[in-house]
């Protein structure tokens, strides 16, 4: 049972945007203000054939400088002891389909067990609210049922399934990979989504979702990295609603994030404590374990905790990283969480003008979608 609780060769080519500094962005609160434009047809439907052949954009924070280039050739763009910390959950099958005695489809997705309750009673995302109501019984694949005990907010559900139910070999037997909604899949999920939406560091299962950056990751460009000289740790925090839920208020101040499980090991506390006292840098490979590490931060000379905890700190511009120097990440939805922590760390007025950059070169966007390193 799972533990819950406890790039082509090609010059690289560069440019300049005009931008104001970095930090020195006045304050913007309204979410309008951190929307753009992004046609259609820059979100990625499909993976690239190589994981490591997606294009990488590059900025420069400090003098708003990007580079062009792939993902196979980031190491030109690390030095040697820059430490890069990988998030290493494991995406479950997570989504079920079932139906209600009056015969109406309905859809779950399993997000985390109930501590209190044990394996049986989980927290799920659920569809149509008008045929979840408390009391009603869902009738699953194999034979299993599960109970709606309450109805939560933005969509969120208390279910119980019965006893003889053992809901992990349950959605490994009928779940379906939890693809997002702009991925689209008519007919469900493709066969190579079953491998292509998990990282190579995929260890621990408990995610929902993929932390996307990983995705790019080949044990080749691992192998070149690590003969660069670039050091490696890894850390878990099991991607949930947290990450991706639509923040409500046009205030983004006054959205309050869902906490997501997080673990991270002595072994990562200490190679970042040793990166940190000999002035190297501390890359976060994607936004979740952005999230992990910055939720963790002590603000001591300490710089942060091992263990299990709830990851909640919401990023958001004007909020100065603690932890990591700089950030690999994909490109990020409008108004989202995910562009707001990235915000934090380039200022807005930088990062659209990048996104607006990366959208006039055909950049792919979202979880199949291309790179971006900000140091």
């Amino acid at each position: 049972m799972p533990v819950f609780l406890s790039v082509l060769s090609m010059e690289i080519a560069t440019d300049s945007i005009d931008t104001p500094g970095s930090t020195g962005d006045a304050p913007h609160y309204d979410l309008a203000d951190f929307d753009f434009d992004l046609p259609p047809e820059s979100i990625a439907q499909m993976p690239t054939e190589q994981r490591d052949q997606s294009r990488l954009l590059v900025l420069d924070r400090h003098n708003h400088r990007l580079s062009h280039s792939r993902v196979a050739q980031l190491s030109d763009f690390l030095r040697q002891g820059d430490l890069l910390v990988f998030n290493d959950t494991r995406v479950l099958r997570a989504r079920l389909y079932g139906k209600v005695a009056s015969g109406g489809s309905v859809e779950l997705l399993l997000v985390r067990p109930s501590a209190a309750a044990g394996a049986q009673e989980w927290l799920c995302l659920g569809k149509p609210s008008k045929r979840l109501r408390g009391g009603k019984t869902v009738e699953l694949a194999g034979g299993a049922s599960a109970e709606i005990i309450a109805g939560l907010d933005d969509g969120r559900y208390q279910v119980r399934f019965d006893t003889n139910t053992d809901v992990f070999d349950l959605l490994s037997r009928h779940g379906e990979m939890p693809l997002p909604p702009y991925i689209r899949r008519p007919d469900g999920p493709l066969p190579l989504d079953e491998t292509r939406y998990q990282t190579i560091f995929a260890a621990h299962p408990g995610a929902i979702a993929a932390p996307t950056a990983g995705l790019h990751f080949t044990p080749h460009l691992v192998e070149g990295l690590r003969a660069r000289g670039v050091e490696m740790a890894q850390l878990t925090l099991h991607v949930g609603p947290g990450t991706f839920l639509p923040i409500r208020n046009q205030d983004y101040r006054t959205h309050t994030m869902d906490p997501e499980w997080s673990e991270i090991p002595a072994s990562t506390v200490a190679a970042i404590r040793a990166a940190k006292a000999e002035q190297r840098r501390v890359i976060a490979v994607g936004t979740t374990t952005t999230r992990a590490l910055e939720s963790a931060a002590t603000g001591t000379a300490e710089i942060l905790h091992a263990g299990a905890s709830w990851a909640s700190r919401f990023i958001v511009p004007g909020y100065r990283m603690q932890v990591i120097d700089a950030l690999f990440t994909n490109f990020h939805l409008p108004g989202s969480t995910l562009l707001l922590l990235v915000a934090a760390l380039t200022g807005r007025a930088t990062l659209l003008a990048t996104y607006n950059e990366a959208i006039r070169r055909g950049y792919r966007f979202y979880s199949y979608g291309d790179a971006m390193l900000i140091q």
